[in-house]
């Protein structure tokens, strides 16, 4: 052991007791910033409200299955509300809540009710962080578990989340004096929680291509989706697309919604120059043939990295010269002369990665043999990538998908796909319980999941259709409905589709016995479509839940198709369903094993000026 020496001098003490203290103040910060650097440290963010007056930021912990959140508010007023709820309703909904009663300031984690009665939470998880005022407005930062195992609380999940948010322009004595009709309240879809993106680095080689608006003024009118046809260099050589990301005019940030590119079908000659509505008459139909998703983006979205040993084919033979950008825009503030260049910026190299990397359509067939009876909260149809299918077309060591993007149609409400081997469900690929057609981006899972030859691939759609008086056929229409995951995988094979649909001699028998239950004619000898079929039917509980059964029991006909859009060769018309053995279970939450922290006070906290919990 080494000795200090006694004669050291005042200045060498000094200079030992300052640097002793700076290693303590470094320690301590580092040791405040590891317990509450997501609190400091806000990665993702996105505007709630259409002007950008109320802004969110959050980061995640999974360790401690907490989320840090930021609200950031231009001009306060009287109070706030912020909360989730299972589709964006202000009922039913889990909401923390910031009032004035005109002397001070309470923060608060409350519920309103099917009435619209806002209620203190007997339980507060909303724990508050810090409040401050600064020139550019007043921030709250506060935190709460993913799931508090109160039955009130909104369970934050994987998937899409319905922000509530609302501004107060009026004091509250007391909360009880709250209710739905005080708030002027908007809706915010976005992904809570997502995997952290790693630290990625570009090849030296790497180009970029922009696929932008072409200047568009954005139409006075609530919701446009707007179409712009963009052309290749010819001759374009294979290219490795390895990242991309969206670029929004500055100023449009709470205006685009969402954007995709679309790769046209190779075997268009020529597609049409256009840059206008999505759904105006004036649209060429070739537009129609652009559907192979190159890239998607939505509100909140990161960039979009693809791993480091794959990347997404682009140019060469095989491919088209012709893209489509589509861009919703959501106006409903009805912003008059806004112009617009928004759009993809994607990111190639010509330096090939070791693997291809392709995208596989899973779920249902197109077909209106698939329908959903009308007024029924939940009623599920699924889609099946078999095991016949997987063990004919997989290469022996399988491939792993890396990321998938959910699609539905209006009916859409959840969407899970999971992988099956021998019966058993062993893995979740994704699921989205709160799902919208109005926001469907493509989503990088927290892990690759390996798919082996003789593997299962199920996916599982719910609809409602309470509103809706006939029965909703699968199709291509925005009426009509889809079931799909569009998976991101390596390597590439030549499975480009892999969905199911029930055998249409059973569904033949359906109708057949359902008439003649109902006392009509069993028989139309073939005078009449599917669709029509379904939309004569007189529903009922009976009629809806004998065609549930069929779609459960009855055979498949298997589309197990390759790029060429011809099937596999094989026998693929009335396959076995599947048989799910052992279902996963869902790993407990802290507050359910006792590990979560202790129940809080009943009381809201009171806010004080620029303070810090």
């Amino acid at each position: 052991m080494r000795v200090l020496n006694r004669s050291l001098s005042l200045q060498d003490m000094t200079l030992m007791y300052l640097t002793t203290l700076a290693t303590l103040v470094v320690i301590l910060v580092a040791s405040y910033q590891a317990g509450s650097s997501h609190g400091a440290h806000l990665p993702y963010h996105i505007p709630l409200d259409p002007k950008g007056d109320l802004q969110l930021s959050w980061n995640i912990s999974y360790a401690r299955q907490e989320i840090y959140l930021e609200l950031q508010v231009r001009d306060l007023q009287e109070g706030l509300v912020f909360g989730m709820s299972d589709r964006g309703e202000l009922l039913n909904a889990d909401l923390l809540v910031l009032w004035n009663d005109g002397h001070k300031s309470y923060f608060g984690d409350a519920w309103i009710d099917s009435t619209g009665h806002v209620t203190l939470d007997s339980q507060q998880d909303y724990q508050l962080i810090e409040a401050r005022h600064t020139p550019d407005g007043f921030f709250l930062l506060f935190k709460r578990p993913f799931s508090t195992c109160d039955p009130r609380d909104y369970v934050i999940e994987e998937g899409t989340v319905h922000l509530i948010y609302g501004i107060l322009d009026k004091p509250l004595t007391s909360l009880q004096q709250l209710n739905r009709s005080l708030v002027r309240s908007g809706v915010q879809r976005v992904l809570l929680l997502r995997p952290a993106v790693p630290s990625v680095s570009l090849p030296k080689d790497v180009r970029t291509l922009e696929v932008l608006a072409p200047s568009v003024t954005i139409p006075e009118q609530e919701t446009t989706y707007w179409c712009h046809v963009y052309q290749l260099p010819r001759d374009l050589p294979k290219n490795h697309i390895v990242m991309y990301e969206a670029v929004i005019t500055p100023g449009n940030e709470a205006i685009v919604h969402h954007m995709e590119v679309f790769e046209c079908a190779p075997q268009l000659e020529t597609v049409p120059q256009y840059s206008g509505a999505c759904d105006s008459k004036m649209k060429p139909r070739n537009l129609n043939y652009c559907r192979h998703v190159l890239a998607a983006w939505a509100m909140g979205a990161e960039a979009f990295y693809y791993p480091p040993d794959a990347g997404l084919p682009f140019g060469g033979p095989g491919s088209s010269r012709f893209l489509r950008l589509e861009v919703h825009y959501h106006n409903p503030l009805l912003i008059a002369g806004r112009r617009d260049t928004s759009g993809i910026r994607l990111y190639y190299t010509p330096t090939l990665r070791k693997y291809d990397a392709g995208i596989m359509e899973l779920g249902l067939v197109y077909t209106p043999i698939m329908a959903i009876p009308p007024r029924e909260a939940h009623f599920e149809l699924t889609g099946y990538c078999t095991a016949k299918c997987t063990q004919t077309a997989l290469p022996r060591g399988g491939i792993f998908i890396f990321a998938s993007q959910l699609h539905t149609h209006l009916a859409g409400r959840g969407v899970r796909t999971v992988l099956l081997r021998g019966g058993r469900e062993v893995e979740v690929v994704q699921e989205d319980k709160h799902f919208s057609t109005h926001y469907q981006i493509i989503r990088t899972l927290k892990k690759m999941v390996n798919v082996l030859p003789g593997d299962v691939l199920l996916t599982r759609c719910v609809y409602n259709t309470e509103d809706r008086k006939t029965a909703t056929v699968g199709g291509f229409g925005i009426e009509e409905e889809m079931c799909v995951n569009y998976v991101h995988y390596y390597p590439r094979t030549q499975l480009e589709l892999c969905k199911s649909h029930v055998d249409p001699e059973y569904l033949q028998k359906y109708f057949s016995f359902i008439n003649r239950f109902q006392g009509r004619d069993p028989c139309d000898c073939g005078q009449t479509s599917v669709t029509e079929r379904f939309y004569s039917l007189t529903w009922d509980t009976f009629s809806a839940e004998v065609l549930n059964s069929l779609y459960n029991t009855a055979p498949i006909s298997m589309h197990c198709n390759q790029s060429t859009a011809m099937q596999f060769p094989g026998d693929w018309q009335r396959q076995e369903l599947p048989q799910v053995t052992s279902q996963l279970q869902r790993p407990p939450y802290p507050c359910e094993s006792g590990r979560g922290p202790a129940a809080r006070s009943d009381s809201p906290t009171e806010v004080w000026p620029d303070s810090r919990a």
